[in-house]
């Protein structure tokens, strides 16, 4: 079956490289920088990195990380809405940066929809429910049961309202119908950190963080929050079949470009980020270490992913009753 996927991705790929025009084949011509809006060593710039090192190589000609972290990635996707159009510049377009943002702050300096043309979807990933080993409970059953016994009681560490696990956790608690209390941290490592020393009873982190501590015993895994079990921690159920029907909470990184590119070089950077997810050793980082899945979508299904989005969280954020900025 992985035979038969890479091959199609091959045969789509060929068609798209003859379908493009001479100018946008000899693209690049210079060094493109890929504008990460987050610190470096997190997941989303580990996903940059491993891309833009195979597109140099293709290349020959260097793609560079840009790493311009802060306010909630608004500083860097900013920078990157501003550039010129020409595809020297890309953007690391993350859930928070293109659809939880919109969704959250009354005014941003971009539009994530019409300052950006999307190039494809690279990775989804799911967040792992945990719990500190002294919380009495090895399932969500047994979570949901403890938490409507003690309204409120339950304190669970997030990486700062409004963020992905923040809403990962406000989706789970609307979903089961319970009351839980959000404590928010600067940054998902020191919320990770609160949950080892029992300062919080529970978190919806990356599996990528998760495991080494999970690995450790230090803390407990009781759910997946992808709609089907996670290659990484195939022992652990979705919250889906944990007695949350149609439970699914994910995330995902992706190039974007600035809004005007010509279709030509968005037709070759999309056709060539296909051959870099067909790689074994692309596979083997993101997937088998990173807990990534590998997508590849079309730029018009990228969109359509992108607008659903921001309409999700918009109603998630007003039904979860999470003030807005």
């Amino acid at each position: 079956m992985k035979r038969y996927r890479i091959g199609v991705i091959a045969a789509i790929t060929l068609t798209l490289v003859a379908a493009l025009p001479a100018w946008a084949q000899s693209y690049p011509g210079r060094v493109v920088r890929f504008v990460v809006p987050l610190s470096a060593g997190g997941a989303g710039d580990i996903v940059a990195r491993t891309v833009a090192a195979k597109f140099s190589e293709m290349w020959g000609q260097q793609v560079v990380i840009d790493n311009r972290p802060g306010a909630n990635t608004i500083i860097g996707t900013e920078f990157a809405a501003r550039a010129k159009p020409d595809g020297y510049t890309w953007l690391l377009g993350v859930q928070g940066s293109l659809a939880i943002n919109p969704a959250f702050y009354s005014k941003l300096p971009y539009d994530a929809v019409s300052d950006f043309d999307p190039v494809t979807q690279l990775t989804r990933y799911g967040y792992v429910l945990v719990v500190h080993p002294s919380l009495p409970v090895k399932s969500v059953r047994e979570l949901i049961v403890l938490a409507k016994d003690r309204p409120g009681a339950l304190a669970y560490g997030t990486s700062g309202t409004g963020g992905s696990n923040h809403l990962a956790g406000e989706s789970f608690r609307l979903a089961v119908g319970i009351d839980m209390t959000p404590v928010a941290y600067k940054g998902s490592a020191p919320a990770l950190t609160a949950l080892l020393s029992g300062e919080t009873s529970l978190m919806f982190d990356t599996l990528i963080t998760s495991i080494p501590q999970l690995k450790a015993r230090r803390i407990r895994a009781l759910a997946v929050t992808l709609a089907q079990r996670s290659s990484s921690l195939p022992e652990v159920p979705t919250i889906a079949e944990s007695g949350v029907p149609g439970y699914r909470f994910e995330a995902w990184q992706s190039i974007v470009v600035p809004a005007g590119t010509s279709r030509g070089i968005i037709g070759k950077i999309y056709s060539d980020a296909l051959k870099v997810l067909a790689l074994s050793d692309v596979r083997r980082k993101l997937v088998d270490e990173g807990a990534n899945e590998l997508v590849g979508s079309k730029p018009q299904e990228f969109a359509k992913r992108i607008r659903a989005d921001i309409e999700r969280y918009r109603r998630l954020i007003r039904d979860a009753r999470i003030e807005t900025r």
